[in-house]
Formats: C-alpha cells, structure tokens, sequence
C-alpha cells in the first residue's frame, strides 16, 4: 500500500512540476507574442504614416496646381472684363443715361 501511495506521491510531483514549467513556458510565450504584436503595431503604425505623409504631399501639389490655374483664369477674366470696359464704357454710360431718362 504504501508503494502505491509513494508512486500517488511521484505522480503528483511530476505532474506539479510539468504545470509549473507549462506556466513558465506560457508566460514566455505571451511575452514573445506581445513583441512581436508591439513591433507588428509599430511597423503598421511607420508604414500607415508614411502613406499619410505621401498622400497629403500628393494633395497639397495638387492643391497648389488647381490654385495656380484659377489665378491664372481669374487673371485672365479680369484683364478680358477690363479691356472690354475699357473699349466700351463710353456705349455703357449713354446705355445707363438713355435708361434712365426713358422713366
């Protein structure tokens, strides 16, 4: 009988070591995980930036190019607007008078 409780004895022993060393094994595992995760995110996060950082780049050209091309339409406009007035205003002052004698 007491063999077999010694032998109880060794099993539980064994079986408490196994379990510890499976806890300390876990916890190096998860360890390991979370950095990697950590470095997965950081990369992640470098790369997602430099997409951003490239996009708004990209926006800010082009942004400045459509700017650039309304000044140059507006200027062109009012240079068109101004030579127009400067050739006519004399028909558009006697088109006001003649209006506003009719009433």
């Amino acid at each position: 009988m007491d063999s077999v409780v010694s032998k109880l004895s060794e099993i539980e022993h064994a079986a408490t070591a196994i379990v510890a060393e499976a806890k300390l094994k876990k916890a190096s595992l998860e360890k390991v995980m979370q950095e990697k995760r950590n470095s997965f995110d950081a990369d992640l996060d470098a790369k997602t930036n430099a997409q951003i950082a490239e996009i708004h780049a990209d926006l800010e050209a082009k942004m400045s190019s459509i700017l650039k091309s309304q000044e140059t339409k507006n200027t062109n406009v009012l240079s068109a607007l101004e030579q127009d007035y400067e050739q006519n205003h004399s028909h558009y002052a006697k088109a006001i008078l003649s209006h506003m004698t009719e009433v």
